[in-house]
């Protein structure tokens, strides 16, 4: 059993990852932004706790996170401005993560994308620029830190099946479904293989276990 805390606990990876932990026996805290999302969150057995992620001090995370084994970030603005989307996808996100060693958490895993990188060729003039590079900085720093990190870049998502299958070893990016995401961020959660690296994937052939400890 681990306590594992999930920032954007309504999201709809996190909806579907929520219910794969506390079925194993795992105790989740979900983040969320409005008390509207509470009862969605409790049906799935996890722990709502309404928190403002913009917001918080580092400190206040600091104080949220401890007690806990692991994080996982799947929080993001949502897209509107650009200057929301750097509050969150990398300000919030990189204030989580320091919190995070302040608290004495080492674990964390961060659901990004498939293309993050901070040579993402996106330009400034295209709407999508800020948050590609909110999130490859964002993810440039958990890199630089000490945690156990991992950072997850699933493809374009879907709302296909669960089918536990994988690819993680293609350098092109395609498709994955929600439900193959989460049942990949539970499963990178308890394999060690993962820490340390970036893991880029889309539905495929492979089991997911499998996949997760092929380096």
């Amino acid at each position: 059993m681990a306590r594992i805390l999930i920032f954007g606990g309504h999201g709809k990876i996190a909806l579907l990852l929520e219910p794969l932990l506390t079925a194993r026996g795992d105790e989740v805290t979900a983040v969320i932004r409005d008390a509207d999302q509470i009862e969605d969150v409790r049906a799935t057995g996890a722990a709502p706790v309404v928190f403002d992620v913009e917001a918080a001090s580092r400190e206040a995370m600091a104080a949220l996170i401890a007690g806990h084994d692991a994080v996982v970030w799947s929080a993001g603005a949502g897209g509107g401005s650009a200057e929301r989307t750097r509050a969150v996808d990398f300000e919030a996100a990189t204030r989580s993560m320091d919190a995070a060693a302040d608290a004495g958490v080492r674990r964390y895993v961060m659901v990004s994308y498939f293309g993050s990188s901070l040579q993402h060729g996106i330009p400034a003039s295209n709407s999508f620029h800020a948050y590609a590079q909110a999130k490859a900085e964002a993810d440039e720093h958990l890199r630089s830190t000490e945690l156990d990190w991992t950072v997850l870049g699933p493809s374009r998502l879907t709302l296909g099946p669960a089918t536990g299958r994988i690819d993680a070893a293609t350098e092109s990016s395609d498709e994955v479904s929600r439900a193959n995401v989460a049942r990949v961020i539970a499963q990178a959660l308890v394999e060690p293989a993962t820490i340390g690296r970036t893991i880029r994937f889309n539905d495929g052939d492979e089991a997911i276990d499998a996949a997760l400890r092929r380096r």
